[in-house]
């Protein structure tokens, strides 16, 4: 009887290369491939590289795979990683802020993969998140991962359902040392590795530079404070996100935050921590994972993250037309952006993802 096939993306660090071990412990056929996004690092550059695609991480992941004797394959994925520059810049030309590892996940990583897994014959895809997937009567469901301060089931938020039926993320049950000691124990040179840090094709750290070589920051403008008051001027809005404080460049008595941001004339607003409150935001693209309900359907109770970095805030939502949704947050929430993804949780469970479209603030900007 032959092994189920499984396609690994492996990233060259220490999570997939785990991931591709246990699933050979568990009996699969694996099988490997890397993602070339055709981004290089600036020569010269004094910072170590810790995106998840660089020449060196190829490296590493096909030394990962020929320790484990498993076929190993090199996938140009360049035409693909522009199109997500492309909506990277697109994103902040438009005032908002966008979350460019989901739509990796959900373009590349796995949509890009899953076409590569039905040519070679995989009928499972696997990666190294930390989160963990179940199959219910109800369909698949997507849940936190074990360790709380790895989990990275926020940025599968819009990774169709579909797709995650066919899944696999095996080190979703394990703790980060527990990973480390397994890949020591496999004598990978991966063990100790650090963890990725930075947006893949931003190799210099800095977004803005992405940007810049992408035609600059937009329009130059005006910050403002909440009463119209001009505080200053600033070389251009895409520089700037909702939430940030620091790099404004204004002398206060108290610290300022961006509180909104206006693409077609390039004025900032700013204000105070107390004004930044983001009372509901409004939902698209809503992706369910096993939930169904039906529009006019509300939920409390909840709990949502609306950025990587683990924690959320508590909430209540409302099931709306046309995969549309709207959360209300319990108490006011800081730094809620129009681009972000959302991930909204009962528990552990994910029920459903979707992109913030809208958000409503304690802050109303006066009107022209």
């Amino acid at each position: 009887m032959s092994k189920p096939r499984v396609l690994v993306a492996l990233s060259g660090g220490v999570d997939s290369s785990v991931a591709a071990i246990l699933l050979q412990e568990q009996g699969y056929d694996v099988i490997g491939a890397f993602l070339r996004n055709g981004v290089q690092s600036p020569p010269g550059s004094c910072r170590p590289r810790q995106g998840c695609c660089s020449e060196a991480d190829a490296r590493d992941a096909a030394l990962v795979a020929d320790s484990l004797g498993i076929p190993f394959h090199s996938l140009d994925m360049e035409s693909e990683f522009i199109k997500i520059q492309a909506y990277f810049r697109e994103s902040y030309a438009d005032g908002q802020t966008p979350n460019p590892c989901a739509v990796c996940n959900r373009d590349v990583k796995f949509g890009a993969l899953e076409s590569f897994a039905d040519a070679i014959g995989a009928e499972f895809l696997a990666t190294g998140h930390y989160a963990r997937i179940a199959t219910t009567t109800s369909g698949v469901t997507l849940q936190r991962g074990m360790d709380p301060l790895k989990d990275q089931s926020y940025v599968l938020f819009p990774v169709p359902e579909r797709i995650l039926a066919r899944t696999l993320l095996p080190i979703g049950e394990l703790e980060k040392s527990t990973t480390r000691e397994i890949a020591r124990k496999a004598g990978l040179r991966v063990a100790e590795k650090p963890d990725s840090q930075e947006i893949c094709f931003v190799p210099t750290g800095d977004y803005k530079d992405c940007l810049l070589e992408g035609g600059g920051l937009g329009q130059s403008g005006r910050f403002l404070n909440t009463s119209g008051d001009v505080l200053g001027e600033h070389g251009g809005h895409m520089g700037f996100t909702r939430g940030q404080r620091r790099g404004l460049g204004i002398a206060w008595k108290e610290p300022l935050y961006v509180l909104d941001i206006d693409p077609e004339n390039g004025d900032v607003r700013v204000g105070t921590r107390a004004e930044t409150g983001c009372t509901s935001v409004q939902l698209s693209a809503l992706n369910c994972f096993g939930f169904r309900a039906s529009p006019g359907d509300s939920m409390t109770g909840l709990q949502v993250q609306y950025r990587s970095t683990p924690g959320g805030a508590r909430a209540s939502l409302e099931i709306q037309e046309g995969n549309r949704a709207r959360v209300f947050f319990d108490q006011l929430a800081d730094s809620v952006n129009p681009g972000q993804g959302i991930a909204i949780y009962q528990g552990d469970r994910m029920l459903a993802g979707a992109w913030i479209e809208r958000a409503e603030f304690s802050f109303v900007a006066p009107t022209a």
